[in-house]
């Protein structure tokens, strides 16, 4: 009995996975859900926004606690020395001599520093900083923005991929359909060529024929049910379920409607279009914080803190509370020329920022005019094949028909299946390519993606 059980459970564990009837937007969904590129480019966009929320903090007072704690061990004396001073009074108009003098003994005064302990509460507002605080917000605020048009030109590639392994597995479940029936095909001219051999009205090398071209296609059909479980095992992979999982897709392509005017001038809705001009920005500004360092900053300071130390004749000299503020200036006169160098150096790399952004936009016109070719090349291509389907189609059927009344050869008959066979392939390869071209299109006019 417990062999029985042990025997039914690894029987349940050998068992593959249940199988999933999927759509090409739940794959989307997965493949957006587990893609590990994308979940880096979220990340750096929540980065980014807490920098640029750091540096908006810079437009505000900072409030900051000092303490110190000093020890010295200066001491000494110092001293006064004595003599005769003039004795006198007093008055609205100062100090009024008498004409006589008296005898100043003189005073020494020992003093200690010893431990000397200071405590504030430091409050800074910047007034103008030259422009420092103002060109790094909008840095930051440029380079949220081009994260998140790096997220939405990641989630274009992966849906992009995600609608290329689907197609393929569409195109495979095709391939296998056709290798059926021109199998299906060859067994019934096979039976048909078994009995007129076994009439004598055909010769025995006839039904080799067949045999032959029946261990070719069952050849071919094998190929084609690998291919199919090596896509569904590929469209796995990009949508981060597991490889063994057993899928089914629908026998058609994705609804995907073909463009009716196809232009070739505009990509300014491609993620990179954008990401290109954000970038040209953030330069720019970096330019401004360069500039600034060569400025004057202004700033308004307040202290509120409490001093105790220095003895004089063992009593303290600094003990209490104070109060101090007042508007601090900073001019920068010169550094070596270490500022002028970075105000250079940041229009360069401007410059290079704006080549590269003209390089690229003339490289995405260039995909989005190859798109095109591509798609009205794809939609002719499938145009040709369908009618040479239907022209094989009818060839198979009239061969066929002739044959069985004796007025077509074998030879004849078995070309035109083959003719078949290869039409009704290439009518799957046409229909796979053209709706790669259709993508590939709506991600050069950067139309994959919702706006």
């Amino acid at each position: 009995m417990k062999r029985n059980i042990l025997i039914f459970l690894l029987s349940l564990l050998s068992l593959p996975a249940a199988s999933e009837t999927l759509t090409v937007e739940a794959c989307r969904e997965k493949a957006l859900k587990h893609n590990h590129a994308r979940q880096s480019a979220a990340y750096t966009t929540q980065q980014a926004i807490h920098t640029q929320k750091a540096v908006w903090a810079q437009f505000f007072p900072s409030l900051s606690l000092e303490a110190g704690v000093a020890y010295d061990t200066g001491e000494g004396t110092l001293g006064i020395d004595g003599g005769m001073l003039p004795v006198g009074t007093m008055s609205s108009t100062g100090f009024v001599p008498s004409g006589s003098f008296a005898f100043f003994p003189g005073v020494d005064m020992k003093y200690d520093v010893n431990t000397l302990f200071s405590g504030s509460i430091l409050l800074k507002q910047p007034l103008y900083m030259g422009g420092k605080i103002r060109a790094s917000y909008e840095m930051s605020k440029w380079a949220v923005e081009l994260y998140r048009q790096g997220e939405r030109k990641t989630e274009a590639e992966v849906i992009q991929s995600v609608d290329d392994a689907y197609a393929k597995v569409v195109k495979a479940q095709e391939m296998v359909l056709v290798a059926r029936k021109y199998k299906d095909l060859l067994e019934e001219l096979a039976r048909n060529v078994e009995s007129a051999v076994r009439h004598g009205l055909s010769m025995r090398n006839e039904q080799l024929k067949v045999a032959v071209r029946l261990d070719e296609v069952e050849l071919q059909l094998r190929k084609a049910e690998n291919a199919h479980r090596l896509a569904c095992m590929n469209l796995c992979h990009v949508t981060g379920m597991p490889l063994n999982s057993q899928l089914e897709v629908s026998s058609e392509y994705p609804q995907t409607e073909f463009p009716e005017e196809v232009q070739t001038s505009d990509v300014s809705l491609r993620p990179e279009s954008a990401m290109l001009q954000y970038q040209t920005r953030i330069a720019a500004e970096q330019v401004r914080v360069a500039r600034s360092q060569m400025l004057p900053s202004l700033a308004l300071m307040a202290k509120y803190g409490y001093t105790n130390g220095f003895e004089v004749n063992g009593r303290r000299l600094l003990d209490g509370w104070n109060f101090g503020g007042g508007v601090v200036l900073s001019v920068p006169l010169y550094h070596f020329g270490t500022n002028i160098q970075k105000v250079k150096a940041a229009r360069l790399k401007l410059q290079m920022a704006q080549e590269e952004q003209a390089d690229k936009q003339e490289m995405m016109m260039l995909e989005l005019q190859q798109a095109a070719n591509n798609l009205d090349e794809a939609r002719l291509e499938v145009l040709l094949a369908e009618k040479s389907m239907a022209q094989a189609e009818e060839n198979r059927q009239l061969s066929e028909k002739q044959y069985r009344a004796g007025m077509e050869t074998l030879s004849n008959c078995l070309e035109a299946q083959a003719a078949w066979q290869k039409a009704s392939e290439s009518l799957v390869d046409a229909q796979f390519r053209r709706y790669l071209a259709i993508v590939d299109y709506r991600r050069s006019a950067g139309l994959l993606l919702e706006p």
